[in-house]
């Protein structure tokens, strides 16, 4: 199918040849008809799947054909919520180019800068505004924002709206729209939160799942390396000795250990950068044009902050921590191996994320292939290897305590379990001791 067969207008048709698109993804093919047809619509669908030219493409078209019923100035028809204002900037970007031939303006409000710009935008009209939650409802509260024009809502990355807290946000923000109008909605997962609010902002909506979470590109390479914690740096460092890593997204946690990986990694003349939620807007899309540039060459970023970073050419992707939740893993890794291109995603797990592994691999229905021989190995302690053996190999006994298979290759540490031994044994004569006194 071409994007023509899609009936899209020539001006868009235009801008999508300037940006070298020839062939719509699965869920454009289904997406733009049913909103041109003004249909509501529930998008499951994973980042890298094409899901923002699905909505923005049939949106830029049912308003640049629109006649002008305002006669004055320009009023919000369409309002896009996202959670983080990286997202908000590319959405933004992404109107302007598919739209460079039409004569829609759009505009963006997020938070972490002066609102005054924002103020004038709104001031002049806009007919797409693409925002954050948080700051949206700060301009709303001091009556900047008029949303009672609105014919199309979007929520895109719902999911992770809900886990930054911002239902409520969002509920006081729909409330202020008209009751008629058309609703998108995107999310990555499916939580039961996400279903309620599907059943209660939708009405008949075409349902797209594009991608189940639990599968990953096969085009991309999955290693993992068992490692004690204070071991992690020291790996990472190592393994950038390979210049074939020519960029990577790695991704942390918490903001501090962004901040300290960053440090530690400038210390040996790493070039790296973090992204976060406590960097000011100015320091994150400068840390984000260093990297898209090569200026950089480690981005490190949390889970939050990197929604919205959309990199083709992203060699390798790294998990110095696990995530929580499997599906988050999913996501980082998709993040390489774009535009047809190969990718790697390489995987830390310490003794603590050991069921973090359990719960990805379940989720995706393959074991991450183990790379065991490296130069910071897991220092097994006398309750670890029954855990790993676990998740690895699905069960243990007693007298194989003491191994761990890792890839196919069982190792025993019977240093560490004598280290063990010794302080459980010392542990009993002090007690003995202090019970005779």
């Amino acid at each position: 199918m071409t994007f023509e067969q899609l009936q899209l207008i020539p001006p868009i048709l235009k801008a999508l040849a300037k940006e070298n698109y020839n062939q719509p993804t699965p869920i454009q093919e289904q997406a733009i008809p049913s909103v041109l047809a003004g249909r509501d619509l529930f998008g499951c669908a994973q980042t890298g799947t094409g899901k923002t030219a699905a909505f923005l493409l049939p949106i830029i078209q049912l308003l640049s054909t629109q006649r002008d019923l305002t006669k004055g100035k320009r009023v919000i028809r369409s309002l896009i919520l996202t959670p983080t204002r990286e997202l908000a900037i590319q959405i933004s970007d992404n109107i302007k180019s598919y739209g460079r031939f039409t004569n829609l303006r759009s505009a963006v409000i997020v938070g972490g800068v002066p609102q005054r710009a924002q103020e004038q935008a709104l001031e002049e009209g806009m007919d797409i505004l693409i925002a954050t939650p948080g700051r949206l409802i700060d301009l709303m509260n001091q009556g900047f924002v008029d949303l009672t024009c609105v014919q199309i809502l979007v929520l895109d990355e719902a999911d992770r709206m809900l886990d930054m807290g911002f239902i409520h946000d969002m509920r006081r923000i729909i409330a202020k729209l008209p009751a008629k109008r058309q609703t998108l909605f995107f999310s990555a997962t499916m939580p039961p939160e996400i279903t309620s609010l599907v059943d209660l902002l939708l009405t008949n909506p075409m349902k797209i799942e594009i991608t189940p979470v639990s599968s990953t590109a096969e085009r991309i390479k999955q290693r993992l390396y068992f490692v004690d914690k204070p071991n992690k740096l020291p790996l990472l460092i190592d393994l950038l000795r390979d210049k074939s890593i020519t960029s990577a997204l790695v991704f942390t946690r918490t903001k501090h250990g962004a901040d300290r990986l960053v440090s530690g990694l400038m210390k040996v003349k790493i070039t790296a950068q973090a992204i976060h939620g406590n960097k000011s807007q100015n320091a994150r899309q400068t840390a984000l044009k260093n990297f898209k540039s090569g200026a950089t060459r480690l981005l490190v970023a949390t889970d939050i902050a990197a929604r919205g970073i959309d990199i083709d050419e992203l060699s390798h992707v790294i998990n110095y921590n696990l995530p929580n939740i499997p599906e988050t893993y999913v996501h980082r890794i998709g993040r390489t191996g774009r535009a047809g291109l190969s990718g790697v995603a390489i995987s830390f797990c310490e003794y603590e994320e050991i069921p973090y592994l359990k719960d990805i691999e379940k989720l995706i229905k393959q074991r991450i292939p183990v790379i065991g021989d490296h130069l910071y190995p897991m220092a097994i302690t006398e309750t670890a290897p029954t855990k790993l053996e676990k998740v690895r190999a699905g069960g243990a006994t007693s007298g194989d305590s003491a191994r761990v298979h890792s890839g196919g290759a069982d190792r025993s540490d019977s240093a560490g379990n004598e280290g063990s031994t010794a302080v459980s044994g010392s542990r009993r004569r002090r007690r003995r001791k202090k019970a005779g006194k």
